[in-house]
């Protein structure tokens, strides 16, 4: 296509207006060839109707407005020379001058040689006005079209938040040709395509032409957010009677196979959803859900879990989180503070990938990490167990302003079979295990751990997805509305503190514990304690006015850290 056929395809009809049309190219190192450099450019305008290898201009996609960079191969193979790479980045500054995002359509055979290192000084020109859009956080969009390579792919087009790629096209660096000179093996087929680049993590999605406009749209309107949701009156009563559930019951719910999943949630839950792919370093993670969507008309960041995902063959260890899956959701925390969009996450994995392939890619490092972005994450962030909050691939999406737990859902450090394991040497025990390891959502939220349970339909979430996820829906819409209330700094605050109390002798532990002692109390009020002996009749023991002492003993003041 040519880049006037693709602005035809994408604008609102009569809605583009072309911008530094007469900017045209000239010799700058007089450069001698067979054909004057000249005269190939006179050549290539008369023959495609353009100035050079650009066209760039304002229109509306959808609705939405948008700055449109298109590059054209048709012209000196759409070749990145001083004008072409002049074009963008007055393209970009006019963006962040109109406060209107950026769509680059790229389709480039890479430098213009003509120009010399004149033409390799554009990649750092367009890549210093691409960090201007990104500083004033505007949507800025690239699409790889046939073929993307060279300095144009590996500057402007690979700074964008959101990467598409046309079916098939031609992608990478090097152009074809120079890695098949470069390989001694046969170049395996696919290879060096948009859909490799996916498969890889380095681009979010392939999509067809005929539903490139749609997508755009839509990702436009996700990124412009142009709503906020505000509480219409304070929320009260978030407790909720939770059922006496035996802790492996729940471990047995949580893990349930038809329990709704993270992409059962967020289809039920959050509307225009778009989802990225891609961690933009080695590869994607199924089992990690990252995207777009609208909630209650605002447009809200969503992470999560789907061990459903990774058990259907595609990437991912049995819902554990690789450091793909990690890296990817680094991206979407960024993405989130650009744009100034809400974090939701919902949490649903047995733990991280313990392979020594997995560590030897950095897996502590993306899990720490990862754990910081969230924590230090300006917007207003909830985090939801879903269904198993495992270990340090559950916390490292939890660090978050709003801990809440589905009814049934479950959160440890580590298994109830690995805790039978090491207790007892007998994973069979671990239905023993999970009584001691307190990971039921009514153990986390008296621990202060979780600060509201979700109430589910009777039988577990499974029993009625529609209904769980309409709980779900309202619970987060409360939370959300009343979190944006608050100022950034008092939100930050209250984050803060609520971690860096974890484990001291809290208001929740003094709770627990004087619940504790004052049944012991009642339960002894006499001074005698009657033993039931398997071997004979019920005997009484007396039990010292010193045990009454030392049991009633609770801190006041919340006493020093400790377990």
């Amino acid at each position: 296509m040519t880049a006037t056929e693709r602005i035809e395809s994408l604008a609102d009809p009569g809605t583009f207006h072309e911008i530094n049309r007469s900017i045209t190219s000239l010799d700058p190192l007089s450069f001698s060839s067979r054909v004057p450099y000249k005269q190939r450019i006179f050549r290539d305008q008369r023959r495609t109707g353009l100035t050079e290898a650009i066209v760039t201009g304002t229109c509306t996609i959808g609705g939405s407005p948008a700055m449109l960079i298109v590059l054209d191969f048709g012209f000196m193979g759409g070749t990145m020379g001083c004008v072409v790479g002049e074009k963008v980045a007055l393209a970009l500054e006019q963006s962040v001058k109109r406060r209107i995002p950026a769509i680059a359509i790229v389709t480039s055979g890479g430098a213009r040689i003509q120009e010399g290192a004149l033409s390799l000084m554009q990649m750092a020109k367009t890549a210093i006005a691409a960090n201007l859009i990104n500083e004033k956080g505007l949507p800025y969009i690239s699409v790889l079209a046939n073929p993307a390579t060279g300095q144009a792919y590996a500057s402007f087009a690979n700074l964008a938040d959101v990467i598409l790629g046309e079916p098939a096209a031609i992608v990478g660096f090097a152009p074809m040709s120079t890695i098949k000179e470069g390989s001694d093996q046969p170049i395996p087929s696919g290879s060096h395509t948009a859909e490799s680049h996916v498969e890889h993590g380095m681009i979010d999605a392939v999509v067809q032409r005929t539903e490139l406009k749609d997508l755009l749209a839509a990702l436009l309107d996700l990124l412009g957010p142009q709503y906020r949701l505000t509480p219409r009156q304070k929320t009260r009563n978030k407790t909720v009677e939770a059922q006496e559930t035996p802790a492996w019951s729940s471990v047995q719910l949580a893990r349930h196979e038809g329990r709704p999943s993270a992409v059962d949630y967020i289809g039920r839950i959050f509307t225009s959803f778009v989802e990225m792919h891609g961690d933009r370093a080695h590869g994607d993670d199924a089992s990690m859900v990252c995207g777009f969507g609208h909630l209650g008309g605002q447009t809200v960041t969503v992470l999560g879990h789907d061990r459903r995902r990774a058990a259907q063959g595609q990437a991912g260890y049995d819902g554990r989180t690789s450091p793909e899956g990690f890296r990817k959701a680094q991206r979407a925390v960024r993405l989130a503070s650009k744009f100034d969009l809400p974090l939701l996450s919902l949490i649903d994995t047995p733990g991280p990938d313990p392979s020594l392939s997995a560590e030897e890619r950095g897996l502590g490092n993306t899990i720490a990490t990862t754990m910081a972005e969230i924590a230090r994450v300006r917007v207003p962030s909830i985090a939801v167990v879903i269904g198993e909050g495992g270990s340090a691939a559950a916390l490292a999406l939890g660090v978050a302003d709003r801990v809440l737990m589905m009814e049934n859902a479950i959160y440890s450090a580590i298994s109830p079979e690995e805790a039978a394991e090491l207790i007892y040497q007998d994973e069979a025990r671990a239905d023993e295990a999970a009584e001691s390891l307190r990971l039921t959502a009514q153990d986390c939220l008296e621990l202060g751990i979780a600060d509201r349970i979700v109430p589910e339909p009777p039988g577990g979430a499974h029993a009625n997805p529609e209904d769980a996820a309409r709980q779900l829906r309202r619970i987060l819409l409360q939370e959300l509305a009343e979190l944006q209330g608050k100022s950034q700094g008092r939100r930050l605050r209250e984050r803060y503190k609520k971690f860096r109390k974890m484990g001291e002798y809290s208001s929740h532990f003094r709770a627990a514990i004087t619940r504790e002692v004052n049944a012991l109390q009642g339960f002894v009020a006499t001074g005698v304690k009657r033993i039931a002996s398997p071997r004979g009749p019920a005997r009484t023991a007396e039990l010292p006015e010193e045990f009454f002492e030392d049991a009633s003993a609770v801190p006041k003041n919340g006493g020093n850290s400790g377990s």
